[in-house]
């Protein structure tokens, strides 16, 4: 039977009271949780004013977090280079450049760790100050769990190396001696010293021999009965064998000179060459690998992996990979003896000395506060061709699954989503998807934002996507009476109707104002004016007056009267365009020619006769006045035409 699955983590709402006042939720976008919290309304029982708040509740809180913003952008760049440099991972060379990779995610996470703890020490806040040790333990533990990670599963070390790379491992972020052995050295008599035999215990405990033997030279030197003690154990710490990095010897090689070795330890042991010296035997017996001694120093190792490493180091320096597990867990439960339950990282990195990399993955994808840890290492994982047998967990790919939640987290930030753009790109199968989600979602507060939105849409050819935004900004700029702007974004949305309805906008501010308004843009249309008749027309009018005002009075009023015959004009502009032909016709020179006057008499006729309005239209002094304008100008044009032509045909 399965276990019941474990009770969802409780979110804590401040100044809610539950017996008092009911609370709401909904899921809002990009991972958000709006509660709100009703208050009793006045004429209640507990007579409280009437009030309401609204809490706002984020999965993804470290996104919001300052001092973690050096994770997000400096591990972009890495996670970048690392989908960029796939083809050319190949041969002895991927495995070294895959380490090198992670080595380089860990020194962001050092990194980020370090400005962590400086702020936590150079704040007063109380409250921020648990912030920031808060999350310096997090990424400690971050660093250490991707560590282990690395030697194992990246670097993936043998037997031999792999002890090495281990006790670099404890050394690192284990034990820190270091202000122990200040304190030591700085004391006038170190061999003294209340910490110098701990001292000693925890340099053995590392495997850090050279430093321990030159501590012990100090005691040698104070103490001249203990010389000779001293020379002995000094010769069993300098002859102890160890594995090597290079290929110069095998492991059974190795095995047989560490056996000798053992077994000098052994003699000299029983022999009680060390007996006088309590000290001095219990080193003795750690480098035989004895566990109750080894046991004694807990306080100093402080930890069960840490007593791992020792252990291994001391009766099995040859370990292979895969009895890692025996060992592991042994030692946690010999460390631990009952009295106290593993926490969650004692778990994580069971699972990971087990080679469980899928429990690895959801135990920290539960535990820690953000989906970066899990989506960065199990990209690398992917990488190193490790995942192939785990993806059938998630439904299809873990990865991508992964990496698909962080960048969901990214986009509910106000600048870090242009950091999830690249991680959706390069999720294969839902990563357009969920792209074209999230970007419908991003505010457009400024136009260089939306212009930023817009690109990205652009690269990646979403038209749908495109359109949205352009309208947007479009209405935004109609409701500002920002006309140009309206119409730039119109054209880019390629919206024949609402370019229709800004245009007819622009037409009108003519009318009003005698000028137009963003000559540059209305200049430049280009082919943008054949997305609509309306848009045709202003273009065309605009052209129109650009000739006249060059006097280049043949080209503009054929052009004046294409638009009149043309029937793009709306008819409520058929007045504007008759009586700006009346400067051409009354022009000293004659422009217009018999043909076109008939047609501008026409248009004039059409105007008058087919305005439904008309009774008005005839009531109206200006237009009344305008239409007798008109008819006599065409009436004399016409005459002079006539002259004209006649005079030329007898000639």
């Amino acid at each position: 039977m399965d276990e019941p699955d474990a009770e969802p983590p409780l979110v804590v709402v401040p100044g809610a009271d539950s017996s008092s006042r009911q609370l709401c939720f909904a899921w809002g976008p990009a991972e958000v949780l709006v509660c709100e919290t009703l208050f009793g309304r006045a004429g209640t029982e507990d007579g409280a004013p009437s009030s309401s708040r609204v809490f706002v509740v984020r999965r993804d809180q470290d996104i919001y977090i300052q001092t973690l913003r050096k994770l997000f952008n400096e591990s972009h760049g890495i996670f970048m280079g690392l989908q960029r440099s796939e083809e050319e991972l190949a041969g002895k060379s991927r495995k070294a450049q895959l380490v090198q990779v992670s080595k380089n995610y860990r020194s962001v996470i050092r990194a980020c760790m370090e400005d962590m703890h400086q702020a936590a020490v150079s704040t007063r806040d109380p409250a921020l100050q648990g912030q920031y040790s808060t999350q310096v333990s997090i990424l400690s533990a971050m660093e250490l769990i991707w560590n282990l990670c690395e030697i194992l599963f990246v670097e993936a070390a043998t037997a031999g190396p792999l002890l090495l790379r281990l006790l670099d491992w404890v050394r690192l972020h284990v034990c820190d001696v270091d202000s122990m052995v200040r304190e030591v050295l700085s004391s006038e008599s170190p061999s003294k010293h209340k910490l110098f035999w701990n001292v000693v215990d925890v340099f053995v405990l590392q495997g850090r021999m050279d430093e321990a033997r030159h501590l012990l030279s100090k005691e040698a030197s104070a103490n001249p009965a203990s010389r000779n003690m001293y020379k002995i154990l000094d010769d069993l710490m300098k002859k102890m064998p160890v594995p090597s990095l290079s290929n110069t010897q095998t492991l059974t090689e190795l095995e047989l000179k560490w056996q000798h070795w053992h077994e000098e330890c052994q003699r000299y042991l029983q022999d009680g060459t060390f007996a006088s010296n309590p000290h001095m035997e219990s080193i003795c017996k750690i480098l035989l690998g004895d566990e109750d001694a080894i046991l004694e120093k807990k306080e100093l190792m402080t930890t069960w992996y840490h007593f791992l490493v020792t252990r291994l180091l001391y009766s099995h320096p040859t370990v292979k990979p895969m009895e890692l597990r025996f060992y592991a867990q042994s030692s946690m439960d010999l460390f631990l003896g009952g009295e106290s339950s593993p926490e969650p990282l004692d778990l994580i990195l069971m699972a990971a000395f087990e080679f469980e990399m899928h429990q690895v993955i959801k135990e920290c994808s539960i535990v820690l506060s953000n989906w970066w840890f899990v989506a960065h290492l199990t990209d690398l994982l992917d990488h190193c061709k490790l995942l192939q047998s785990h993806n059938l967990y998630f439904g299809s790919n873990m990865r991508e699954f992964l990496l698909l939640e962080y960048a969901s987290g990214l986009f509910s930030h106000h600048s870090l989503w242009q950091l999830g753009v690249d991680y959706f790109d390069h999720c294969p199968e839902y990563g357009r998807v969920y792209l074209e989600l999230h970007i419908e979602r991003i505010p457009l507060s400024t136009e260089q934002k939306a212009l930023k939105v817009l690109r990205i849409c652009e690269q990646r050819q979403m038209h749908e996507q495109v359109r949205s935004i352009c309208k947007i900004m479009a209405m935004k700029a109609l409701r500002n009476n920002r006309l140009g702007s309206a119409l730039s974004w119109s054209i880019r949305a390629k919206d024949a109707a609402f370019a229709t309805l800004i245009s007819d906008r622009f037409l009108k501010d003519y009318c009003e104002r005698g000028c137009f308004s963003d000559l540059d843009l209305i200049d430049n249309l280009g082919p943008s004016m054949l997305l609509s008749d309306r848009l045709t027309f202003l273009g065309k009018y605009r052209e129109f007056h650009r000739l006249y005002g060059e006097k280049r009075f043949p080209e503009a009023a054929r052009l004046l009267l294409t638009l009149m015959t043309a029937h793009i004009a709306p008819c409520s502009f058929w007045m504007t365009l008759l009586t700006d032909a009346l400067p051409l016709l009354e022009q000293k020179e004659v422009i217009f020619s018999a043909e076109q006057t008939y047609e501008l008499m026409r248009c004039l006729e059409d105007l008058t006769a087919g305005n439904p309005d008309k009774q008005k239209f005839q009531d109206d002094d200006i237009e009344t006045t305008k239409v007798e304008m008109l008819r006599l100008a065409l009436a004399r044009n016409l005459a002079r035409v006539i002259v004209k032509e006649g005079t030329v045909e007898g000639s």
